[in-house]
């Protein structure tokens, strides 16, 4: 369904408010039919597509979920809030005088919706990019069983946990990165404005450069005289990979060999593991059936090979398998978590059984993350000592033979 974003007056106690944010509608007609219904005095109604604010947002295809965590805060202060009696609509009030600018007014939207007798988890369903499909449904389950601030208390330790796991493997490598891009920089700066400037004496000189020296001396002249062939390849690659990256096929297929890289291929497929059994876990315990958690569950796992899994997994357990039976059908599941589901199921203890899985899993990631970043720190210094230290040796050589030092 397309998203439309929009500008409109909202008149209230305080006076006329201005008003934006995003809702999805078949047609422009039906989103202002939808925001009239609001109450809301329409000022533009326009395709997110057609939002200039969001061109490079299309363009990188970063993900459209914004407020991630004040989302969190808001659904662990309405659970608080809940929980000590305080009615639904006190309980967003209260929260709203908290927020301010275009958090604000997604609340001050879901507040109105729900005072006009909208459930709140219809209201959250028509804000798609701040509320995940997570949150609406256990949401949705909290307001049928009538335990909304438990399931609600649920849901933010479960995103808290979430934004303190996301991004481990990433993180230990973001030093080692910085250190090789460094390295890479300095190289560059040394071989096209300092080695051409010290070597241009000698070469004028007609003195005969040692070896190293010239062919250090054709990478610099190369660099600076064909450079627009290095950013063309460059530009090319990166076309290449965005490209690339918006093809399933060709997305499955780097996925699946994220997954059998050494050490971090192990990494990849136990964090998002651990995200996959706490996502199920949190659902079942909040009343959900398996099929439906694990439904959930794939839309939350970024890597489209363990995605696939699922989806299979999912389909055997409709054929009537067992669940360890149809996980160990995919071949994407190491014998510990089959064990897991096998023992789980069998005791009706799946959920208790995914949380301590998803706990292991999680200090083993952190453990392993800390150690991958210590070993590749030492090792990618001496790679940037060895292209520094080579530029220097290259440039100070013919020097000290011209000075007759050796």
């Amino acid at each position: 369904m397309p998203l439309f974003a929009y500008k409109a007056m909202h008149p209230g106690a305080g006076g006329t408010q201005a008003v934006t944010g995003t809702l999805t509608a078949d047609s422009p007609r039906q989103a202002r039919d939808a925001l009239r219904a609001r109450g809301l005095t329409i000022q533009q109604v326009t395709s997110q597509s057609e939002t200039t604010g969001l061109w490079w947002r299309h363009f990188l295809r970063l993900p459209g979920r914004r407020h991630q965590t004040k989302t969190v805060m808001f659904v662990g202060e309405l659970s608080t809030l809940l929980g000590a009696g305080i009615p639904l609509l006190d309980a967003i009030d209260t929260i709203l005088k908290q927020h301010h600018g275009g958090f604000h007014n997604t609340i001050l939207q879901l507040r109105d919706r729900v005072a006009a007798g909208v459930g709140l988890a219809e209201a959250m369903r028509e804000q798609p990019g701040v509320f995940d499909e997570l949150t609406i449904t256990i949401t949705e389950v909290g307001e049928n069983s009538g335990t909304l601030e438990d399931v609600l208390g649920q849901l933010a330790r479960f995103k808290e946990r979430a934004q303190q796991f996301k991004g481990r493997v990433a993180n230990a490598l973001i030093y080692p990165c910085i250190v090789l891009l460094l390295g890479v920089a300095v190289s560059l700066f040394l071989m096209t404005f300092v080695l051409p400037n010290m070597l241009n004496a000698l070469i004028e000189a007609d003195r005969e450069l040692p070896l190293i020296t010239s062919i250090v001396k054709s990478i610099s002249d190369f660099l600076i005289y064909r450079w627009w062939l290095v950013a063309a390849v460059v530009v090319g690659i990166v076309l290449v990979f965005s490209a690339a990256s918006r093809s399933q096929r060709c997305r499955y297929q780097w996925h699946k060999i994220q997954l059998r890289l050494p050490v971090v291929g192990m990494l990849i497929r136990k964090q998002a593991i651990s995200r996959v059994a706490i996502v199920i876990s949190t659902l079942m315990r909040s009343g959900v059936e398996f099929v439906r958690a694990i439904q959930i569950s794939q839309r939350t796992t970024h890597n489209l090979a363990l995605r696939q899994a699922l989806r299979q997994c999912e389909a055997a357990v409709h054929a009537g398998q067992d669940i360890a039976d149809g996980l160990e059908d995919t071949g994407a599941f190491p014998p510990t978590v089959l064990q897991i589901f096998s023992v789980g199921q069998q005791s009706g203890k799946l959920e208790a059984m995914l949380d301590r899985l998803a706990s292991d899993y999680d200090q083993q990631v952190a453990m392993a993350s800390q150690r991958l970043g210590a070993m590749l720190e030492p090792f990618l210094i001496l790679i940037m000592v060895f292209m520094v230290g080579a530029i220097l040796f290259a440039t100070i050589l013919p020097i000290l033979e011209t000075a007759n030092v050796f």
